[in-house]
């Protein structure tokens, strides 16, 4: 259903950023290439290495898109 689709994924701070990663589990599993973007609560639930491990090709926080 996503295979070559190109996903942004936007995360913020509470406790569905852990929802998040399944669903970027579900995306990457059917074939879509998934960016993440962190707002710096949502780093709070969810660190950035977590979303990379999940499969992420990117992933953005406060401090890399400055």
């Amino acid at each position: 259903m996503f295979k070559g689709r190109s996903i942004v994924l936007g995360v913020t701070g509470s406790v569905a950023a852990f929802k998040a990663c399944e669903l970027l589990r579900l995306f990457t599993k059917s074939g879509a290439c998934v960016k993440v973007i962190l707002t710096p609560f949502a780093t709070r639930f969810v660190t950035p290495l977590t979303f990379a491990a999940l499969g992420a090709k990117e992933v953005f926080t406060d401090e890399t898109w400055k």
